[in-house]
């Protein structure tokens, strides 16, 4: 059974944490940074293709993160495989014991690496999670029977920060209706946020992950509040990055800080810590929040 899965059916505070594959095929410092959490996280997510820039692929990467002897989370993306490839990737986890995964839609190819790429979105996020659903079931979406059968654990991704926020709770309702088991948000600062979103989604059957991107700079906190959705670092934390000396170690300890908040005052069931180029200061941040 995924780990992830036993820890939240014990009552135990999830903990996840991002990393993205490199652009070539040297994996040493993804691996050193992933058995550095060990024991301590219950799922490395592995990105896949993440910002529509090309990497090694999820899958690759978490198979070689399994023989490792660590727990892996699948990213899969409808943008750049139809339903037949989909189907195929969500084979092969099963084929390596993968049991973990995380549906998503996937950005435009505009915003990568190769914006001449053609983008597929044959399904979406929660196409993909029915058809995982489906072949959890011993069925292909054509309903050809399966030789054998895997297990998934099935997460999606919601931003709590929305307007209109019913919105949101809307895909979240219909992903849990396709077969999504836990959340991860997009990264949360503020308490208040998240407060409301947990009351508003209090009547859905899913865990519910706060993603936590560690600050680096007060510009950092700026650019994210301009240019991407969803996310509000408040002017309090922009404030204090600004003052701090050691501002890399400053956003470690606000992220820490939140953390510890957030599971003391039980407004989420876990946290995915997203560290973005810096995932050898997870284990720091877990330090931070005592976990």
């Amino acid at each position: 059974m995924s780990l992830l899965k036993e820890a939240f059916e014990r009552g135990e505070f999830g903990i996840t944490a991002e990393m993205a594959p490199p652009k070539g095929i040297d994996l040493s410092h993804l691996i050193e940074c992933a058995k550095a959490i060990k024991g301590r996280a219950h799922g490395v997510n592995v990105t896949d293709f993440q910002s529509a820039t090309l990497k090694a692929t999820s899958l690759a990467t978490c198979k070689v993160l399994k023989d490792a002897g660590l727990e892996p989370v699948l990213q899969i993306t409808g943008r750049d495989r139809n339903r037949i490839a989909i189907q195929g990737e969500l084979l092969s986890a099963g084929v390596f014991g993968i049991e973990n995964v995380l549906a998503l839609t996937g950005d435009y190819t505009m915003t990568g690496d190769h914006p001449g790429a053609k983008p597929v979105y044959d399904l979406d996020s929660v196409g993909i999670l029915s058809v995982a659903s489906t072949i959890a079931q011993g069925k292909d979406m054509s309903g050809n029977d399966l030789t054998g059968t895997p297990k998934f654990y099935l997460g999606a991704c919601v931003t709590p920060r929305y307007d209109p926020l019913e919105l949101q709770i809307l895909k979240m309702e219909k992903k849990i209706k396709a077969g999504a088991k836990f959340f991860q948000t997009q990264a949360v600062y503020d308490i208040d946020t998240l407060k409301l979103f947990r009351e508003k989604t209090k009547h859905l059957d899913a865990k519910l992950m706060v993603g936590i991107i560690p600050l680096k700079s007060a510009g950092m906190a700026k650019y994210m509040n301009k240019n991407v959705p969803g996310i509000f670092v408040p002017d309090e934390l922009i404030e204090r990055m600004k003052g701090a000396e050691n501002k890399v170690q400053e956003g470690i300890k606000i992220s820490g800080e939140f953390i510890k908040k957030v599971k003391e005052e039980g407004l989420c069931d876990g946290v995915h810590i997203m560290a973005i180029g810096a995932e050898e200061n997870v284990p720091l941040i877990l330090d931070q929040a005592g976990l």
